[in-house]
């Protein structure tokens, strides 16, 4: 893996050198945009609006437009607007991880710390274990500030890169009835979660449609027609609530996908 961010995790007056990974890789098919004529490749340029000529990548700046006008800004500038948070991830508080909702969850990266790291890494990642706490705190990372979270995994730190409030959009437009349920009705739907509910197991849940594409994919790359797979969702004949949780409860339990 190669290291997408180097720097240091501000810890009180402690000091820890770290490199930030990705820890996650995506696992759809890698599908190109071809024409419809002739299947040749699709490109994408970077192109002046003004003369219409393409535009090499060292020769594109960044500019915010102020009246009329654009200001250009390098890299420099970016890193005076917050010089301390372009290079140190600083926990400002420490915080109960169950507070925050899964709403602002973002992105999870490992942390990995450099030689003369070890020591105080080690130690945060296991007094974060020993009070069950999460460390929360910014840094700047591509030209944007991101609210982070630090936790201890195994033997690993992670940061789970975290929204802000201002991210999050209002409900106020969404159009929710307001309906009463009947106590019946909650008893047999909570019966129904009791039976359904089992351990946390994520490797029972495969990507299996980009398995399914795979094999369909291949199967065309050898001249064959693939047969158009029967739906295999069930539902109730019933339009009343009780009867359908009623059939749910009697119905076998369905297997992880």
């Amino acid at each position: 893996m190669r290291a997408i961010w180097s720097g240091s995790i501000g810890f009180g007056l402690v000091n820890i050198p770290v490199k930030l990974f990705s820890a996650t890789q995506g696992s759809e098919l890698d599908l190109d945009m071809l024409d419809k004529k002739d299947h040749a490749n699709i490109k994408f340029h970077r192109v002046n609006a003004n003369t219409g000529k393409e535009v090499e990548w060292e020769n594109i700046v960044k500019g915010y437009k102020v009246e009329d006008d654009y200001v250009i800004l390098d890299d420099k500038d970016f890193e005076k607007a917050s010089p301390e948070k372009t290079k140190i991830i600083e926990i400002a508080e420490f915080i109960n991880e169950k507070d925050i909702d899964s709403i602002y969850y973002e992105t999870p990266y490992y942390l990995q710390p450099e030689k003369s790291g070890a020591k105080p890494y080690a130690l945060l990642r296991e007094a974060l274990k020993k009070t069950g706490k999460a460390g929360l705190g910014t840094y700047v990372l591509r030209n944007r500030e991101s609210l982070v979270l630090i936790k201890p995994q195994g033997d690993l730190l992670i940061l789970n890169k975290i929204r802000f409030q201002e991210e999050i959009r209002d409900t106020v437009d969404l159009n929710i009835p307001d309906i009463a349920v009947k106590p019946a009705e909650m008893n047999m739907a909570i019966q129904l979660i009791e039976q359904l509910t089992t351990d946390f197991d994520i490797s029972r849940y495969k990507d299996t449609y980009n398995e399914n594409l795979l094999k369909l994919i291949m199967a065309k790359a050898k001249g064959k027609k693939p047969a158009s797979p029967k739906m295999k969702i069930v539902h109730s004949k019933s339009k009343d609530l009780m009867a359908q949780l009623k059939e749910s409860l009697a119905a076998p339990k369905r297997k992880a996908s």
